[in-house]
C-alpha cells in the first residue's frame, strides 16, 4: 500500500521572506530524514506578492544556513492548500486567524512556528517516537501531541511566538528573522523526523 506524502504548509504575509525560509529549511531537513517525496512542504502568503522570487536578503540568509531558494515563486494562500495540509505552521499568531477563516476545521493543526517548537519541547520523547509508520502518520502524531499541550503550560508572549517580519526593514531585522527560525528549527525537525 502506498501512502500519500505528509503535507506541511508554511504561511506568512507576502510569501517572500519568512514562509519560504521555513518551507525550504523544513523540506531539506525532512528529505534527509524520510527521503525525498515522503513529506511535501509548501508555502503561501495571506497577502502574497504572487509570482515573485524570494526576497534577496531573506534568500541570502537561507543560503547561508545551507538551504536553497532555487525556483521559489510566491503564491496566495488558498482554501485548498489549507484543507490539504496535515500541519500548518505560520510566521505569527495573526496568520492563524487568516488560515482558520479559510478552513475552520484546520484549527487543531495550525500553529505559529516558534510556538509549535515550544509545545513540542514539552512532549516526552517516548510519546513522540512511537512505532514507525508513514511520514504522514508521524507528522499527524506530533501535531496531535503539540495540540494537546496547548493551555498546559505558561503561554508564550506574541514576541516569543512570532517570527519578526523583516520585509522592507534593516538587515539586522533579517538577521533576527533567520535567528528566530534557526533557533526553533532543530526542535521541530527532531519531532517531525523519522523516529
Amino acid at each position: 500500500m502506498t501512502h500519500r506524502p505528509a503535507r506541511i504548509l508554511t504561511v506568512c504575509t507576502g510569501n517572500i521572506c519568512r514562509s519560504p525560509f521555513l518551507e525550504r529549511a523544513l523540506q531539506a531537513e525532512l528529505d534527509r530524514s524520510w527521503g525525498v517525496g515522503a513529506v511535501e512542504v509548501a508555502s503561501a502568503g495571506t497577502g502574497a506578492l504572487a509570482g515573485h522570487p524570494m526576497e534577496p536578503q531573506a534568500r541570502d540568509r537561507l543560503e547561508a544556513a545551507g538551504y536553497s531558494a532555487d525556483g521559489f515563486v510566491a503564491r496566495h494562500l488558498e482554501e485548498d492548500l489549507v484543507a490539504g495540509a496535515d500541519l500548518v505552521l505560520t510566521a505569527n499568531r495573526a496568520h492563524i486567524g487568516r488560515v482558520t477563516t479559510l478552513h475552520p476545521r484546520v484549527l487543531r493543526r495550525v500553529f505559529a512556528f516558534r510556538e509549535f517548537a515550544h509545545l513540542l519541547s514539552a512532549v516526552p520523547a517516548d510519546a513522540l517516537y512511537g512505532p514507525v509508520g508513514s511520514a504522514r502518520e508521524h507528522v499527524a502524531r506530533a501535531t496531535r501531541l503539540a495540540s494537546a499541550e496547548r493551555g498546559m503550560g505558561s503561554p508564550l508572549s506574541d514576541d516569543e511566538a512570532d517570527v519578526v517580519d523583516p520585509y522592507r526593514r534593516a538587515p539586522e531585522v533579517f538577521d533576527a528573522m533567520a535567528a528566530q527560525v534557526m533557533d526553533a528549527l532543530p526542535t521541530v525537525v527532531r519531532a517531525l523526523s523519522r523516529p
